[in-house]
């Protein structure tokens, strides 16, 4: 499945990442965000998870991509406990360059429709730095909530906000 979108005078395609991504894939996490994951386990979520993996090219080049998974768990979403197959954005990036042009939406947008109706999940949900307020403003727009501080979430000892929405 593939998009081609166009804002702020430049066009992009999101289309299913492939095994041959997974190097540019890997320089962009670097790039973009200070949580890092080695290489297995990128591959891994590939191969498990490939209808939902997508990356986005600008003139063919990689510039941003959605790692997710699909498991079971509590809902974060219900009053009462409940077991539900969700979604869970692991990582999400787009280079410096490129922001701000839908490029992380689309993404998003793609991950979400795959999780919801190839994995059959029914809610989604994401760590985010309580600090990043444009990924945090993204993921409102697209419906999710916060539902949960997470003290001392990452690393450098920063807390995330644990956010979910419905499929």
């Amino acid at each position: 499945m593939e998009y081609a979108e166009a804002k702020k005078g430049k066009e992009f395609k999101v289309r299913i990442a492939r095994i041959t991504d997974i190097d540019e894939i890997i320089k962009i996490n670097r790039l973009a965000l200070p949580e890092n994951y080695p290489y297995y386990f990128f591959v891994e979520h590939l191969k498990e998870y490939e209808a939902a993996f997508y990356v986005a090219e600008v003139d063919g080049q990689i510039v941003g991509y959605i790692m997710p998974r699909i498991e079971w768990g509590f809902s974060n979403l219900k009053q009462l406990p409940s077991l539900v197959k969700k979604g869970h954005v692991v990582s999400i990036a787009v280079l410096e360059p490129y922001r701000r042009m839908g490029i992380g939406t689309a993404l998003l947008q793609a991950s979400l429709k795959a999780m919801k109706e190839v994995y059959g999940a029914e809610e989604v949900y994401l760590e985010v730095r309580v600090s990043n307020t444009p990924a945090i403003n993204l993921y409102k727009k697209l419906g999710f909530k916060e539902v949960k501080i997470l003290k001392h979430y990452y690393a450098d000892g920063e807390d995330a906000y644990l956010m979910a929405a419905p499929l």
